[in-house]
């Protein structure tokens, strides 16, 4: 039998000892079982993406000391781990090292390289004709990385008429919403069509907008899923399956038969069957997304603790609850910070959410610093009728304070803005748009009640009832809703899945809702509000295009539909 491990774990952008070390440990474990083959993500050196670092000529340097620091690490065992190479000209190859028994027996280099959504990669990485492929006893090793597995013409095709009957993908594939999904149909279709083994091992964890869902997974020739790694955590795989392989007639297509070893006889070992890692719910699944993001990007970029304005409104309840989940309540600050306008039941309800997380919570009238605003301003407004200028006075007030916290503190500011209201300008620039990271930035408004209810199933009514049921307001004005200024949000959000993540006209979206005016606002406000966006924080990416990376448009743009 060949014994696999998948050592799917959490790197860090640039972080090469903390890599190398998990790296380590992870070959260590491995042969400790026994393991033939195992199998690192795509880039575990560097970390992934590492985006313009890969422009300096350093970092490759000491990336390739430390796949050399590796090497010795591999006595009796196969190891593939992701790295940059780089050529004799200089340039810089998406790579995988085969490393056996304290030896570099081979290198890889990825050929699809994706340069759409969240991936520029043709702006850092060559491609390269070197086409090699390994064996390992009876067994035929085709190598790929990431996106070179997705195109059903591309190299891992190659490799299969060069003989493979194992498919090895290394891969640092972003999350969004069923992706898991997609990803294991694929891999499937492969094992399936082709009757080879499909090994894939995924990187896990949370860099800036992105976040990785891990679930690494071994599929046989029949499209069984033989062992897979759970979502959302690190985790080490092991399977074995039988020495016999499907022989393929190699075709001369230009891939050059790598040596690597031949497997010991006989083998003592006792079988390992593999694990198959539960899925989740729609809901939950989106939540442990939200909550992975959170915690990397709080806890790898050096925080300790994170503050929030609580305001009684849904949103900021449930991005308190993710901090909490992510970090622990003991380094949760929740701030309410009262006006004129706040209703008795959202201050109540504010309470009670803090109450029930087990949070602190700072409580900060903003009547006194509102009336000197307006005092300062009586002369030049003299006139006029109150308007969205004080609305957003008392919206820049409280990132005020919270910025205030952070600095004095060091808490970082987590801010509570759903991707509805982004989308459209429902927000105040240097107000609640003020922060670090935007926990719920791609995250529609109905997506919103639905995680709320879920961590209200998980954590038995931590989210006070009334929360969910009263009309969501920003609460700047006296009797105000979010629905004086924005249509129902089930309707707001079908129109912008449509127009943000489907790149559907106008037109289109009209074939589907009849309320074009309606459409035609919508369209317009997401087009207007480029420039808030633009100065947002970074947040966790969950849907298929997001607003950041994914969503490019210029600030200055006159194109129109209507």
């Amino acid at each position: 039998m060949l014994r696999l491990a998948l050592a799917q774990i959490n790197t860090t952008v640039g972080d090469l000892d903390g890599n190398f070390a998990k790296i380590v440990q992870a070959i260590k474990k491995a042969q400790t079982l026994s393991v033939d083959l195992l199998v690192f993500p795509e880039l575990a050196v560097t970390g992934y993406p590492p985006e313009d670092l890969l422009l300096k000529r350093h970092f490759i340097d000491d990336n390739l000391k430390i796949l050399k620091r590796i090497v010795p690490h591999t006595r009796n065992i196969t190891v593939m781990v992701g790295f940059v190479d780089r050529d004799k000209q200089g340039n810089i190859f998406n790579a995988a090292a085969v490393i056996y028994n304290k030896k570099l027996k081979g290198i890889y280099h990825k050929q699809e390289l994706p340069n759409y959504g969240v991936f520029d990669e043709k702006r850092y990485f060559g491609q390269t004709t070197v086409k090699n492929i390994f064996q390992f006893n009876k067994a035929l090793l085709g190598v790929s990385i990431c996106e070179d597995i997705w195109k059903p013409q591309g190299p891992c095709l190659e490799q299969i008429k060069a003989g493979a009957n194992i498919l090895i993908n290394l891969s640092s594939s972003p999350y969004h919403f069923q992706k898991e999904k997609l990803r294991e149909k694929i891999l499937k279709q492969w094992a399936k069509k082709y009757g080879v083994y499909v090994l894939y091992c995924n990187v896990v964890g949370g860099q800036d907008e992105l976040v990785f869902d891990g679930g690494s997974l071994l599929v046989d020739p029949k499209g069984k899923c033989l062992a897979q790694a759970k979502q959302f955590e690190e985790d080490f795989v092991v399977v074995d399956i039988p020495k016999e392989f499907k022989r393929v007639k190699p075709k001369t297509n230009g891939y050059k038969k790598i040596v690597i070893a031949a497997q010991k006889s006989p083998d003592s070992r006792l079988p390992i069957k593999g694990i198959v890692a539960k899925t989740y719910e729609p809901a939950e699944e989106i939540y442990r997304a939200l909550v992975l993001g959170t915690r990397d990007y709080i806890t790898k970029n050096g925080f300790k603790k994170v503050v929030i304005g609580l305001s009684g409104g849904v949103d900021s309840a449930v991005v308190a609850a993710i901090a909490v989940e992510a970090i622990g309540k003991e380094n949760v600050i929740g701030v309410t910070m009262p006006s004129r306008f706040t209703s008795s039941g959202t201050h109540t309800d504010a309470k009670g959410l803090a109450r029930n997380l087990g949070i602190r919570l700072i409580e900060i009238s903003l009547e006194d610093v509102f009336k000197a605003y307006l005092t300062s301003l009586e002369k030049e407004f003299s006139g006029t009728a109150f308007n969205v200028a004080e609305e957003n006075l008392q919206a820049r007030i409280r990132g005020n304070i919270l910025m205030a916290f952070s600095n004095k503190f060091g808490w970082l500011v987590l801010t509570t803005g759903n991707k509805s209201e982004i989308a459209v300008g429902y927000c105040t620039l240097y107000g609640d748009m003020s922060g670090g990271f935007a926990v719920i930035k791609d995250v529609p408004k109905t997506k919103v009640y639905e995680i709320a209810r879920f961590i209200n199933k998980k954590a038995r009514n931590v989210i006070p009832e009334s929360i969910l049921t009263r009309a969501p307001t920003a609460e700047l004005r006296a009797n105000q809703t979010d629905q004086d200024s924005l249509p129902p949000y089930d309707e707001l959000d079908s129109i912008l899945s449509d127009y943000v993540e489907e790149h559907k006209s106008f037109v289109q979206i009209g074939q589907k809702n009849k309320n074009t005016e309606t459409i035609k606002r919508v369209i317009k406000m997401v087009d207007y509000s480029e420039y808030k966006r633009r100065q947002a924080p970074p947040g966790v990416k969950i849907t298929t295009r997001a607003f950041g990376k994914d969503w490019r448009l210029p600030i200055t743009n006159k194109y129109k539909e209507f």
